[in-house]
């Protein structure tokens, strides 16, 4: 099929363009820019690559038009952040593909209320993306059940691989907790510790497209969420990190209001952002329709960030074990 991906020199394009290629599907990726991949890979050569800016497009209307004149099968949308952009590609494309896969996030659902959270949950999110994202989903959804436009929406969790900062066991994305676990230094956390982050390798969410393309059947009209298998806690993700450079993690614990005045204020943000969410997803759904198998755990996934935050000199630390 001919797949048309918006974004697809990102996180997940890395990971997901050489699997199209590989099933052989024609790719065409559009970017803002030429950037390169995060990491290189030979099917890279056989991508047609399309230069257009997005947002400037959609201000005029024209961005649906220029997906639609690529004579896609498949579109796969991974940077869309906004009912509007999301309302003028599905009405550009309207009869005339046949799947829309679109990246959500599991910051959808706000803060959890009975975990692991599954999609059937009601949606309570908060912050200006969380509430884009939400009612992102809900319009496709509609579109999809109501009107059958052939939508397909996948949730992420934090998503992690070599080549950018993964998040932190204190909550945000500064390099540095990662060489004080490393040193044996102590790493102060908020409150106890105990709320939770949920990653996922980009790889996996790859993984999960591949699967929702080739399961359409389904996977029209559906969201699922697409993380490891398991959450981490703050605490415990801090103990692991500094076991696999052989120290034992000094860990000291401060509530809310004290610990913020120890970091800069994009960190206390970041953190608040995630310990506020404290996600812990079901993915039994994607499990059961998708067949979706994450090939990493959550630390497994950090641990390849973090090897490349080493090799790079970023992070301080000797070889992981």
């Amino acid at each position: 099929m001919r797949v048309v991906i918006i974004g697809g020199t990102g996180h997940i394009g890395t990971y997901l363009v050489p699997r199209l290629i590989e099933a052989g599907h024609q790719v065409i990726a559009i970017d803002r820019g030429n950037r390169k991949p995060y990491r290189p890979h030979a099917a890279w050569v056989e991508v047609e690559r399309v230069q257009a800016d997005r947002e400037v497009e959609d201000a005029v209307g024209v961005f649906g038009r220029l997906v639609l004149d690529l004579h896609p099968d498949v579109v796969i949308d991974l940077i869309c952040f906004t009912r509007e952009s999301a309302r003028l590609q599905a009405e550009a494309l309207r009869g005339n593909i046949q799947h829309f896969l679109h990246c959500g996030t599991i910051w959808v659902h706000g803060p959890s209320i009975q975990t692991p959270t599954t999609e059937e949950q009601p949606r309570r999110p908060f912050g200006h993306y969380g509430i884009q994202k939400e009612e992102i989903e809900t319009y496709l959804l509609d579109q999809s059940r109501r009107h059958g436009f052939p939508a397909t929406i996948l949730h992420p969790g934090h998503i992690v691989g070599p080549g950018w900062e993964p998040l932190n066991p204190a909550g945000h994305f500064h390099p540095r907790v990662f060489s004080l676990l490393a040193r044996g230094d102590e790493l102060i956390l908020p409150n106890l510790g105990q709320e939770t982050v949920h990653h996922v390798h980009a790889d996996d969410v790859a993984q999960a497209f591949m699967a929702a393309l080739h399961n359409r059947a389904g996977s029209l009209g559906e969201s699922f969420h697409v993380t490891s298998a398991a959450a981490l806690s703050l605490r415990g993700y801090a103990e692991a990190v500094a076991g696999w450079f052989g120290k034992p993690a000094d860990l000291r614990f401060l509530p809310w209001k004290q610990w913020r005045a120890t970091v800069s204020d994009e960190e206390a943000q970041a953190t608040w952002d995630h310990i506020a969410h404290s996600p812990c997803m079901s993915i039994a759904k994607a499990q059961r329709l998708l067949e979706y198998r994450p090939r990493f755990t959550s630390l497994q996934a950090i641990m390849e960030s973090v090897d490349w935050l080493i090799g790079q000199g970023i992070v301080e630390g000797g070889p992981l074990s």
